[in-house]
């Protein structure tokens, strides 16, 4: 390993709003995981992650907004926020952690995140830009950011579902073009007096309800009897013209009530020593630690109480702006992931206009075809794009060697 990467710090922002979820795996690149095969809940049985990212640079994971993983607020005001607000706390925090820790101060700096970190994560890096050129200290030496399946542009990602279904042979192609003429391509705001758009989309409801969105080769489970799609986020029983939001709390709570690893770091997190070593405050001892915080989620409709608010639909233009800096970007797409397309991802990317320096190829671990990837930049500005195969919707979890691979090779600035 190169010094320059061993010497260089990640800041990985937790999910904001919606998957408010913390991983000891953070996800799939932290130093420990969790033995599944030899733990029982009583005793879940900790062992080193032979691919974790620890091992060549300097990790933070960060529980933001506060009420994620064990971070708290001391006033119930403090658990309202938004899209806006939370990349601000987010450099407020970086730039004292800094303050408090200056040893890292002069390290390269980047920062990454999964999913709904293709919001919050991009903002942030902007208010770290703003930051240094506003004069702020301490300085950040802000080098470069990662996203993996990251939401970008919630309406676009939202479109490309159907499209994705398609793609991995979940409906047909008679369905498929059927829906795309009778929807006109628009499959989230629908319009309630166009019946053949509901039915074919009844139909797509069909094909994939019982498919996993995290990845569609995953087992699928279902404790509640719901007739909402958990790909479309529609209640097709009782559509009407309000816009129906993909990130849904009974989508959330599906998701994780299904995965039985959660169970597992519940039951780790929750045990008393547990929490003294990891210097837990004690006002959180009679607190449960749960997999996906569901009082933070904000919902559209009369609600007695609104914790986060989902009020920022696109980054894409923050990429547009970074293409101008001296900046590197690794963003990269499990290929089996129905949430957030890898296409969609790659239409925003090709959407902001830079030189494409290296064409579609497949990248090795092994010598297998580990994904494939492509090469873009606007003079100092570099980003790499990347699939990963038969990656989820969170690849590392799932095929931690090729991402592990991944990301070293970014960091030393080589290939894929």
């Amino acid at each position: 390993m190169s010094s320059s990467l061993n010497q260089s710090s990640i800041f990985v922002a937790g999910s904001s709003g919606l998957a408010v979820t913390v991983d000891i795996e953070g996800p799939g690149i932290g130093p420990i995981t969790i033995n599944y095969i030899n733990s029982s809940l009583e005793n879940p049985m900790l062992e080193l992650s032979t691919h974790s990212l620890t091992k060549v640079a300097n990790i933070l994971f960060l529980d933001e907004p506060a009420g994620s993983g064990f971070s708290y607020a001391k006033s119930p005001e403090g658990y309202i926020t938004n899209d806006t607000l939370t990349p601000i706390h987010i450099h407020q925090f970086i730039r004292k952690w800094l303050v408090d820790h200056s040893k890292f101060v002069n390290n390269p700096l980047y920062l990454g995140g999964d999913s709904y970190g293709g919001i919050s994560v991009p903002m942030t890096v902007q208010e770290i830009y703003n930051g240094n050129e506003g004069g702020e200290e301490p300085h950040i030496n802000f080098k470069g950011y990662i996203l993996g399946n990251p939401l970008t542009d919630k309406h676009d990602s939202y479109n490309a579902k159907v499209e994705q279904a398609h793609r991995m042979a979940l409906i047909s192609d008679k369905i498929y073009e059927s829906v795309k003429q009778s929807c006109h391509g628009e499959y989230q705001y629908v319009d309630p007096n166009n019946n053949r758009c509901i039915h074919d989309l009844q139909m797509v409801h069909e094909c994939i309800e019982r498919i996993s969105v995290d990845n569609v080769l995953d087992p699928f489970c279902d404790p509640v009897n719901t007739s909402k799609s958990e790909l479309l986020g529609i209640d097709l029983k009782s559509l009407d013209k309000t816009s129906i939001d993909i990130w849904s709390s009974d989508e959330v709570q599906t998701q994780w009530l299904c995965n039985s690893k959660s169970a597992y770091i519940e039951a780790w997190a929750n045990r008393r020593d547990v929490k003294e070593a990891l210097h837990v405050s004690e006002e959180l001892n009679d607190i449960k630690w749960v997999s996906c915080n569901q009082s933070l989620t904000y919902e559209d409709g009369i609600l007695a109480k609104v914790s986060y608010k989902f009020n920022v639909m696109s980054t894409v233009a923050y990429h547009q702006e970074f293409s101008h800096k001296n900046c590197r970007a690794l963003v990269y797409s499990g290929d089996h992931d129905l949430r957030v397309p890898y296409f969609s991802t790659l239409k925003w990317i090709e959407s902001i206009n830079l030189l494409l320096m290296e064409y579609w190829r497949p990248w090795y671990v092994d010598e297998q075809v580990a994904g494939y990837t492509m090469k873009f930049s606007n003079q100092d500005y570099k980003l790499t794009f990347a699939t990963v195969k038969g990656g989820s919707h969170t690849s590392a979890e799932n095929k931690p060697e090729e991402c592990f691979n991944m990301f070293i090779r970014w960091f030393d600035n080589v290939d894929l």
